[in-house]
């Protein structure tokens, strides 16, 4: 570990040394601002001979049903980095099984996604980004990140490693890739993670036509250890007469394996009919302007002074510079603009068409100020052409093909409580579960766009999806079963997005026909913006009721030791309320939700702990809550600054009408304390300590088998977790382009109970380091 230290402060004080210029700042809107430059300056690349690379990225997301496009912010901001490599989350939130990589579960029940068809790969949803989650790039210049972060070494530990690239061919084609690779060796045995992705995706912006592309493929491989045979390995190491180092640790399980490999492919595109109108330019769109006028007229002047020195050599005479410089000439266009000293010697436009300015008027020309009440008085050379669509044609394609194995070479004596008639790869007690599904899913929608006149005060679309899906799993003969579902839905959606105060959106869809039809979706949010005391008051509100059909494999699933045909599930009915208050001056935001679940559908797992320690008897069946379970939540966070002294917070209160069956934490806290300050102007630090914790409660296990989380259903030998604070210490830094960070993870481990999933204990104090480096090329 040394050596990786030393490596790592050598490479800061490389950083610290090389770096002298300042780079783009990100602004507000996720985007960058051009290198060195600053919008109330009134400098610019007019008045300087030196060319530099244009800076610029602009990312956004997209909806995956009608492919509207959202604004982001890229993940470049030295904020919370350092807790951006945790699998529990930036705020440890999510339940784990403690290794980099490991299957998650969110702790906090309304952030929990709605259950996918594939329930196998739901748990990696650190690692598999779904596509409204992925951003897109348009970049002024190719522009790569990579990142990596690292602890332990060679026989334990973790690694991650992150590349992204994005290019633009010209201002409409965007493409780009990313490469993730995550490497888990673990520190306790039989635990390891090795998560593989390569994604390529492309966009296309233009006024009629734009479509996006998204291509992707994971490999993954999970050990499975079945957690520890004792806690008291953990909770009371002095139980023992030797003192056990984690990695030594006995476990339940061992040569068990669980992987998943899964492609997938999404288009989407839309054809716009609209008109075109004359609109006033941004001020990001005039300082491009500004830009591009100084290139070409910097071309255009060296060409003719060229041309001017080789005529002067060619007649033998001496090229007077100075002389050459002198002139000054401005034409009558601005797109045409020649600064002072720029113009050719030999012009042939004659006075009539011509106007000489000198360099100050030529820069109050093109610093013009965009009046908004008064576009009028705008030269046409500040306003551009728009197209504005009316009405939106929109085709969706949405393509998963997943495969699951859970693969076992050895299992403890009675560890299962069932054995079913499968077709076998191997004998004895090895175990080769196998199941494959791939989906197509095609949406249809025509969309009449909000903001084209006056009057469109909200957009309307309407859809239809065809959701076409297929399921294999082992029967009892040998052999396999295919399952075929086609699905028929169609529904609508009113939105406003655009204006500052009040946007809203609704949209309901049904399904007719299929395995699925009598589901029924609605989602209604709404958000109102208004000042308040110099101060910016957000008051938003989600609604939604959902009736929908158990998915696939709570339906089906075939094992060799798990079996299970529930066609008589009911449909679940789940409806939620939920409002949030926010101010901007004062870092404040109250989240309250309440949420009604009816027929709520889970896994439930039980086994039995034996003298030895191992597990018998172990059974996981699905099961359906018939009667209503109230869930309330109350989240405050609530950030003070004093100076440089900073204090975040984050604190959730939830409360289950079945704590057996919906089991939360009563309260979910996280604060941050640290001080943040500037080293010689130029290397930002964030310098401090976070701390996590929540009541105990009766966590959900783990199922290895199934790589599922259960409610535990062991009667009095369930076990409760909890009421143990974790606390990291770190010196986070940015240096231009630069993202570095140090940390002590877990800095109080000693005797306790830090265990996230039953049996499955936290790792102890590590030492780490990550780097995230972007380039402009």
């Amino acid at each position: 570990m040394s050596k990786r230290i030393l490596i790592g402060i050598t490479y800061i004080l490389f950083c610290l040394s090389v770096y002298s210029q300042d780079y783009n700042q990100l602004t507000d809107t996720g985007e960058f601002t051009q290198a060195g430059s600053n919008k109330s300056s009134k400098s610019d690349t007019l008045s300087s001979g030196n060319k530099e690379i244009p800076k610029g990225l602009k990312v956004w997301t997209i909806d995956e049903r009608f492919g509207e496009r959202t604004a982001a912010v890229p993940d470049t901001m030295q904020h919370m980095y350092m807790n951006s490599i945790f699998t529990t989350g930036l705020r440890g939130e999510y339940n784990t099984t403690g290794n980099l990589g490991a299957p998650r579960i969110s702790r906090i029940f309304i952030d929990r996604d709605e259950t996918s068809q594939f329930v196998f790969t739901q748990p990696y949803d650190y690692f598999l980004t779904p596509v409204n989650k992925f951003l897109f790039t348009n970049t002024l210049s190719p522009i790569t990140n990579i990142s990596y972060d690292e602890c332990g070494d060679r026989t334990n530990g973790e690694d991650h490693f992150k590349a992204i690239f994005g290019v633009n061919a010209g201002k409409k084609l965007g493409v780009g890739f990313k490469f993730d690779y995550i490497y888990g060796r673990g520190y306790y045995q039989n635990q390891s993670t090795s998560h593989f992705n390569y994604t390529m995706y492309g966009s296309y912006l233009g006024d009629r036509y734009d479509a996006h592309i998204l291509l992707s493929t994971n490999h993954q491989k999970v050990t499975e250890n079945g957690g520890i045979t004792d806690d008291r390995y953990i909770t009371h190491p002095e139980a023992f007469d030797d003192n056990f180092r984690e990695s030594e640790i006995p476990t339940v399980l061992e040569q068990n394996w669980n992987r998943n490999d899964n492609q997938h492919i999404f288009f989407t595109h839309r054809y716009n009919l609209g008109f075109n109108r004359k609109v006033k330019m941004t001020e990001e769109e005039i300082a491009a302007r500004k830009f591009a006028i100084a290139s070409q007229k910097e071309n255009e002047t060296n060409k003719a002074k060229e041309e001017a020195r080789k005529k002067a050599i060619k007649e033998g005479r001496e090229f007077d510079e100075n002389a050459y410089d002198e002139k000054k000439t401005f034409s009558g266009r601005p797109d045409n603009a020649i600064i002072a000293g720029d113009e050719p010697a030999d012009t042939t436009n004659t006075a009539s068409d011509r106007i000489v300015l000198d360099k100050t008027a030529a820069d109050s020309l093109l610093n013009v100020h965009i009046d908004d009440k008064n576009v009028a008085n705008v030269d046409t050379a500040w306003m551009k052409d728009e197209y504005v669509p009316v009405t939106s044609f929109i085709h969706t394609l949405k393509f998963d093909n997943y495969r699951r194995i859970y693969q076992a070479y050895r299992t403890p004596e009675n560890y299962y409580a069932n054995t079913f008639p499968v077709n076998e790869k191997f004998e004895g007690d090895s175990i080769y579960d196998k199941t494959n599904h791939y989906s197509l899913k095609n949406t249809f929608a025509i969309a009449l766009l909000e903001g084209f006149n006056k009057w469109a005060k909200a957009g309307l679309r309407a859809f239809v999806t065809s959701d076409l899906r297929h399921f294999s799993l082992p029967d009892s003969l040998g052999g396999t079963s295919s399952y075929n579902e086609h699905n028929l839905s169609v529904g609508g959606q009113l939105i406003k997005k655009q204006g500052t105060t009040l946007h809203y959106d609704v949209t309901a869809e049904a399904w007719l026909a299929g395995e699925d039809a009598g589901q029924l979706k609605v989602d209604a949010n709404a958000d109102l913006n208004f000042r308040l005391f110099n101060d910016t008051v957000t008051l938003a509100a989600r609604m939604f009721f959902y009736r929908l059909n158990p998915t696939f494999y709570y339906r089906h699933y075939h094992s060799k030791h798990f079996w299970w045909d529930n066609d008589g599930l009911s449909k679940e009915i789940r409806t939620r309320i939920e409002g949030v208050f926010s101010l901007r001056r004062t870092h404040t935001t109250l989240r309250v939700a309440i949420d009604d679940l009816k027929d709520y559908t889970y896994l439930s797992q039980s086994y039995t702990i034996t003298d030895n320690f191992n597990r018998a008897g172990n059974v996981v069946s699905v099961k359906q809550c018939s009667g209503n379970i109230n869930l309330f939540t109350l989240q405050l966070s609530q950030d003070f600054k004093f100076g440089p002294l900073n204090w975040e917070n984050q604190i959730t209160y939830q409360k289950s009408s079945n704590e057996e069956v919906l089991p939360v934490p009563l309260l979910n806290i996280y604060t941050n304390l640290y001080f943040k300050f500037k080293v010689a102007r130029v290397l930002s630090v964030d310098l401090g300590a976070d701390l996590r914790y929540f009541t105990k409660y009766k966590a959900l296990d783990y199922s290895p088998a199934l790589g599922q989380y259960t409610v535990q259903d062991n009667g009095e030998n369930n076990v409760e977790i909890g009421n143990y604070p974790y606390v990291n210490v770190y010196a986070n830094l940015h240096l231009k382009h630069t993202r570095f960070f140090i940390m002590m993870s877990h800095v109080n481990a000693s005797a306790g109970e830090y265990f996230l999933v039953p049996h499955y204990p936290l790792n102890g104090r590590v030492l780490r380091f990550g780097v995230s480096w972007n380039f402009f090329n």
